[in-house]
């Protein structure tokens, strides 16, 4: 391996290390091949959510991230450390575009006061944010079979929707709200005016367990995805399934309360899930190839990792009508085909 990419490796692990410490904990139980491009992915990631979210002009700074895709795709990244590693993996894993855009438009939602009514509307932001990485998780896993790319995106909107239940109080503190405004209302919160006052009670407290029994659901259907994948990379995957959804659980140790404090799950806790995690790798996996009908939310995903999408595809989940994100996007899809 060439001195500077090993070096831009080491920059992105550094990051992952001071970012998110469950997923960087996971990571460790990776197989040294999955570990370094799922680290570069991390780390682009993770750099493009903070320019677009905390750089002060999220218009300017998806320009200049879709400017550094263009590089990336091109073979000719800017000397920057997590696109030189990028580079690398989208050449050696066949990463599409798609996801990267996909996953640039759901940072960009996070600063355009975007509101979700319902839990679908949520879930198409969880598939941009989240369920993305997922699909390039089980690309450079090797895993292309739709059933097991379709869990692999459901796991990460399963992980999404509870870091939304866990952080109901610092979004609120910074003026974002995630929960499906349709749930609050029913209930009887009124949702602008809770967000100039919130508050935790007993009808939050519903509206909390809601979202985490929808993220359950999704944990469940993610082992079957799990038992697809290469065994050497079982534990890592299972030990984050584990360690987030035992987020949910503490919350509802908790009494749901997301308001006056931060869930997190105790360090000896998070060594006992990776020890599970660990040996349940040794036992013969439970049925693979169980059939679910995917997410809406995740389906463009799924055909971007197994064949070109189609515009009707894109079109038809793309819930809020953006149509020229899509029609941008495959203009940039068909002009890559003609120059190859």
């Amino acid at each position: 391996m060439p001195a500077d990419i090993a070096w831009d490796r080491a920059a992105c692990r550094q990051l992952m290390r001071g970012g998110s410490k469950s997923f960087f904990a996971a990571s460790l139980l990776l197989p040294p091949r999955v570990r370094a491009p799922a680290t570069a992915i991390y780390a682009f990631c993770r750099r493009a959510d903070d320019l677009i979210d905390l750089g002060g002009n999220p218009a300017a700074a998806m320009a200049s991230l879709r400017q550094r895709l263009d590089g990336i795709y091109a073979g000719t990244p800017q000397d920057i450390d997590c696109d030189l590693a990028l580079a690398a993996i989208v050449q050696s894993h066949r990463i599409p575009r798609v996801l990267l855009d996909a996953l640039l438009e759901g940072f960009l939602w996070d600063t355009d006061g975007r509101q979700y009514d319902t839990l679908a509307e949520l879930e198409a932001y969880a598939a941009r944010v989240a369920g993305t990485v997922g699909a390039m998780m089980a690309l450079v896993m090797h895993t292309t079979h739709p059933q097991a790319v379709a869990r692999a995106c459901e796991l990460g909107v399963a992980m999404q929707l509870t870091n939304i239940a866990r952080d109901v109080g610092e979004d609120a503190r910074n003026g974002r709200l995630y929960l499906p405004r349709q749930w609050l209302h029913e209930v009887g919160i009124q949702p602008q005016a809770w967000l100039q006052a919130p508050v935790f009670d007993a009808r939050l407290a519903q509206v909390i367990e809601r979202l985490l029994a929808a993220a359950d659901a999704l944990y469940l259907r993610a082992e079957h995805g799990i038992a697809a994948l290469p065994r050497d990379c079982r534990p890592a995957i299972r030990a984050a399934r584990l360690v987030y959804a035992e987020i949910g659980q503490q919350l509802r140790r908790s009494g749901h309360d997301a308001i006056g404090q931060r869930t997190v799950v105790p360090t000896r806790r998070k060594l006992a899930l990776m020890a599970r995690a660990s040996a349940a790798a040794l036992h013969t996996p439970g049925d693979a190839q169980q059939q679910f009908v995917p997410l809406p939310a995740i389906q463009f995903l799924v055909h971007a990792t197994g064949r070109p999408a189609t515009l009707a595809d894109a079109v038809a989940h793309n819930p809020d009508g953006r149509v020229g994100w899509v029609l941008e996007l495959f203009e940039r899809q068909a002009a890559a085909r003609l120059q190859r």
